[in-house]
């Protein structure tokens, strides 16, 4: 391990070290506990990538300008573009009289 110097405001000084009493460790553990899971946690954000955006069968292409207004029009004009010709998921459901 290295020693390290850092600066913190008195009040998390406090803050911390209470937490750290509390837990039975040191202020030093806490620390390192707390950027651990921080760093963990901040790499897994950056992995997820958004599903929205992720989703490149629904949206590939360049973004309208009212998309942000409009985006529902927008995906569903894309979905059915795409998945035209396959016809509708109620086709095959009997009609009522067929029931």
């Amino acid at each position: 391990m290295h020693r390290t110097t850092i600066m913190l405001p008195e009040e998390l000084k406090l803050k911390a070290k209470q937490r750290a009493q509390s837990y039975g460790i040191s202020l030093g553990e806490l620390i390192r506990h707390a950027l651990e899971k921080y760093l963990t946690s901040e790499a897994r954000d950056q992995e997820e990538e958004d599903p929205f955006f992720a989703d490149r069968v629904t949206w590939d292409g360049p973004v309208p300008d009212d998309y942000s207004i409009n985006h529902d029009k927008h995906l569903y004009e894309a979905l059915e573009e795409e998945f035209a010709g396959y016809g509708s998921p109620d086709d095959d459901a009997p009609k009522p009289e067929e029931r």
